[in-house]
């Protein structure tokens, strides 16, 4: 396998990218910071064998020593999480947020998820192939994980940064961002992305994260940031014009899925988001890869769940089925 794409991006701060092979995303970006007696690593990377002999490679590039590295992971998805529990020495400390470490460790989680997904139209047979590909399910950690539990306004100092960790649910319900504030270095997780929109899915019917999401934009848009090291693709240096995108383009998606539900009368999110534009590579809805099709049902619920909560639709459940209406 080729050596992975590492680039020292400021003094003692390197960007490692881990590739997530068959995977729209293409990589992980990976953040090392080296310190004196310690060192941090930010993001993994999935836990698959193309990822661990990248990580390696990258480790021996930077010739970084695992028995004096800790480990930051911005929330629980497995191409940001999974490869931890590999890579972590025993004397590793594993800092993580305690809503996300709640989702990752119960044991019911996936069938929790599917009974959702098939109120809202998922078919079953549909729903067997999703969980056999689906990257959470397949590339998460193995065994439980002794993690240390960070939350709003703590603090690490690795090297010469001291970083403090903001709260920005949304993409997941505790999804912390690091914040350097005499840098102005902001390491976004999948908060902020450059080239692609951050996933925003609903799979709990109580919780509305496209409006955590939206205030969470709003509340780093205060902050004084010159560099934004995302989670996937390339770096960004205009964090204000980023956020004004990220936000233009999910009040577009709630107009248009607005109008979808008012030309139908009344349907499943499963038909709504057959209805939206999507940008992948596919002739039509039925030939959607299915991993795909399940991130667009999520992200179709998340903006018909914000709609709800305005008052904009309702819903009703039919023979267990969800229905959403104007």
């Amino acid at each position: 396998m080729s050596k992975p794409f590492v680039e020292e991006v400021l003094p003692q701060l390197f960007r490692a990218e881990i590739p997530l092979p068959n995977n729209p995303l293409r990589a992980t970006n990976s953040y090392l910071i080296e310190g004196e007696e310690r060192n941090l690593i930010v993001d993994t990377g999935m836990n698959r064998k193309e990822c661990r002999e990248a990580f390696d490679a990258a480790l021996d590039e930077l010739r970084l020593d695992l028995a004096q590295t800790d480990f930051f992971i911005t929330h629980l998805h497995a191409d940001h999480l999974g490869l931890v529990s590999e890579l972590a020495a025993p004397t590793s400390r594993i800092f993580f947020n305690r809503p996300d470490a709640l989702l990752a460790g119960f044991s019911e989680l996936w069938k929790v998820l599917f009974e959702v997904a098939r109120k809202h139209g998922f078919s079953d047979r549909e729903l067997e192939e999703a969980l056999s590909r689906h990257p959470g399910y397949r590339y998460s950690p193995t065994g439980p994980i002794d993690f240390e539990f960070l939350a709003e306004g703590d603090r690490l100092t690795y090297g010469p940064y001291t970083f403090t960790c903001i709260h920005t649910p949304g993409h997941t319900p505790g999804h912390l961002c690091l914040y350097e504030q005499s840098r102005k270095i902001f390491i976004s997780g999948d908060h902020i992305l450059g080239d692609i929109t951050p996933n925003i899915s609903a799979w709990d019917d109580a919780e509305n994260p496209l409006l955590q999401y939206l205030q969470s934009l709003d509340k780093v848009l205060e902050m004084e940031i010159e560099l934004i090291l995302p989670g996937h693709r390339r770096l960004l240096t205009d964090s204000r014009k980023r956020i004004g995108e990220l936000k233009r383009h999910h009040h577009e998606r709630l107009k248009e899925v607005s109008a979808i539900v008012k030309a139908a009368g009344e349907d499943s999110a499963y038909q709504i988001a057959s209805q939206m534009e999507w940008d992948i590579e596919a002739p039509d809805w039925e030939r959607f890869p299915i991993t795909q099709k399940w991130f667009a049902i999520g992200e179709a619920i998340a903006h018909l769940r914000y709609l709800e909560e305005e008052g904009v639709i309702g819903r009703r459940e039919r023979g267990g089925a969800v229905l959403f209406h104007a």
